[in-house]
This record gives structure tokens, C-alpha cells and sequence, in this order.
């Protein structure tokens, strides 16, 4: 691989890959269109038509699925606002009105989820529909927006880990990353006279364990022994694959005041709370309907 890389240029060095002009952005009648946008849409799109799908194979009617939709995709993207701002409050409380400039990024999973999530219980109280019978039919389409989405992180140079030399390393030039994004360590091993950093692709990580966790879901569908399971599933082995990856991200979001990042703390709790959900209800179900045996 050269010491020298293009701008627009990401590479994979163990894997003997390297992409050249990579870009960000496509222009349309004059209109300059972020491939970040249009990737999270397909997502969403994606995810969308699964989560119908999934409704008429537990014979739902999917209308129902899209009229959802409209309401968890507008306040998804509240959510995952609010999420980073909260967390990042130091960077706007002198200059409020970038709490609106969506262009500059900013955007966290994790405060997605929670609004999707919660707008489902309203919705369902609003519409006397079962929420954990949605949440079930929905999360399977979750799980792949994430997939699709994770992608825009790629073309848009973030979400990436600590240096490593690892098999999936990759090579990102400086001059395209945010350069609060780039750790001590990161800058530790840059070589002189090149210009680049080598960092984990934490993004292909969550996209590659997403991908995992949705086959599960999928072939576990059947076989779910309570409403409710799949969405504990999710809310498990997501947490799960999480908590591992926040701890090598360079972008972290943490606890006011603390070096503890958050999302972390909360994929932990997430993974421990749901996992004794599904033991505790496990055993409440086979306990009323193991036979009891009288005695004379």
C-alpha cells in the first residue's frame, strides 16, 4: 500500500483492498445530495418493507406497519437528535440554533431506538394494538435499517475505532475525518510522511453483528415461546455487540462530567435487563404449565 493516499481514498491494507474516490456526495440538478441521506433512507425503506412483511406473516394487516412508520421515522430522527445533544451540550449551549443543523451530523442510535420504541406504545394505546406483538413484527426491520445505515458512516469517514492491525484495518486520510475524532493513540502511530490514520471500521462491526442478529431473529421467529421475546432479543444481543464496540469507538458520547461512556452503561443494563426478562418469564410460563401431582 502507499504512504501517500488520495483524499477521497479509503483503504483496507490486510485485505490488499484499496477504493479510490470514495465520495460523500452526488450532485442532481444543481443539488448537492449527501450519500449519508440517501443510504440511511434505503435503510429505513428496507426496514420498513421487512417489518410489513413480517406483519402478514403473522397475519397482520401491513397497512398498519407503514401508518406506524410515518410517526417512528419523524420522531426517530427527534430522538436520535436530542440523544447526541444532551450528550454533547458543551458544543451547542453557546450556539443553540446548531442544535437544528442536521447537516453537521450528529445524529445517535441509541436515542433513535428509545424514540422509536416509545412512539410505539403511544401508538398502540392510541390504536388498541399490542405492543409487544408490534414490537416483535417491527424489530426484525430495525435490525436491517441499522445494517443498511451503518454504511453511511462509512462514506461519510466516522464511526471508527482506536488504531489496530488488525484483518479488517483501515486507512482513512486525515484531512477527511473530524479531527476530534482522532485518538492520542491514533496519532501515536501515524507514520511520518504519510497521511493517513489506521483505526478499527467500528461501523462494519455493528453492521456485521447486525446482520448476525437479524438472521437469528429471523430463523428464532417461529419458535418464540411469549409476545414480547423477539423485542427482548433485540434489545439483548444488540446491547450486546454494542457494549463491546462503544469501547473501541473514538467518538464516544459520555456522562456529563465523567470519562463513562454512555451508550456503553446502557447496552449493558439493556443486555442484563432483557435477558432476565426472558429468564424470569421463561420459567413464570413453564411453572403454570408443568402439571402438579397430587398426593394421597
Amino acid at each position: 500500500m502507499q504512504d501517500m493516499m488520495g483524499n477521497m481514498d479509503i483503504a483496507f491494507p490486510n485485505l490488499g483492498i484499496y477504493l479510490k474516490n470514495v465520495p460523500k456526495a452526488f450532485t442532481v440538478f444543481g443539488f448537492q445530495i449527501a450519500l449519508y441521506g440517501v443510504i440511511i433512507a434505503l435503510g429505513v425503506l428496507a426496514g420498513v418493507l421487512l417489518a410489513a412483511h413480517v406483519a402478514k406473516l403473522e397475519k397482520l394487516d401491513a397497512d398498519v406497519i407503514w401508518d406506524f412508520a410515518i410517526y417512528a421515522i419523524v420522531f426517530s430522527i427527534i430522538g436520535a437528535r436530542i440523544y447526541y445533544v444532551v450528550f454533547r451540550w458543551d458544543a451547542y449551549k453557546d450556539n443553540l440554533l446548531e442544535v437544528f443543523n442536521l447537516r453537521n451530523g450528529g445524529l445517535a442510535i441509541y436515542g433513535a431506538v428509545i424514540a422509536a420504541f416509545l412512539t410505539l406504545w403511544i401508538y398502540c394505546r392510541k390504536k388498541k394494538q399490542s405492543f409487544l406483538q408490534l414490537a416483535d413484527i417491527c424489530v426484525p426491520g430495525l435490525v436491517l435499517g441499522q445494517v443498511i445505515g451503518r454504511w453511511g458512516n462509512f462514506t461519510n469517514r466516522e464511526v471508527f475505532g482506536e488504531y489496530t492491525e488488525s484483518l479488517l484495518a483501515m486507512r482513512l486520510p486525515t484531512q477527511m475525518v473530524r479531527s476530534g475524532d482522532i485518538s492520542e493513540k491514533i496519532a501515536a502511530h501515524m507514520a511520518e510522511g504519510t497521511n493517513y490514520i489506521q483505526v478499527h471500521p467500528t461501523f462494519l462491526y455493528e453492521s456485521l453483528w447486525n446482520l448476525a442478529l437479524l438472521a437469528l431473529l429471523l430463523l428464532y421467529r417461529k419458535h418464540k415461546k411469549f409476545e414480547g421475546e423477539q423485542w427482548l432479543f433485540y434489545l439483548g444481543g444488540y446491547g450486546l455487540g454494542r457494549a463491546w464496540i462503544e469501547g473501541i469507538r473514538t467518538d464516544t458520547l459520555f456522562i456529563p462530567h465523567t470519562t463513562v461512556a454512555v451508550s456503553q452503561v446502557l447496552a449493558v443494563i439493556l443486555f442484563v435487563v432483557s435477558l432476565a426478562a426472558d429468564l424470569f418469564i421463561r420459567r413464570q410460563l413453564q411453572k403454570n404449565t408443568t402439571p402438579t401431582v397430587k398426593t394421597e
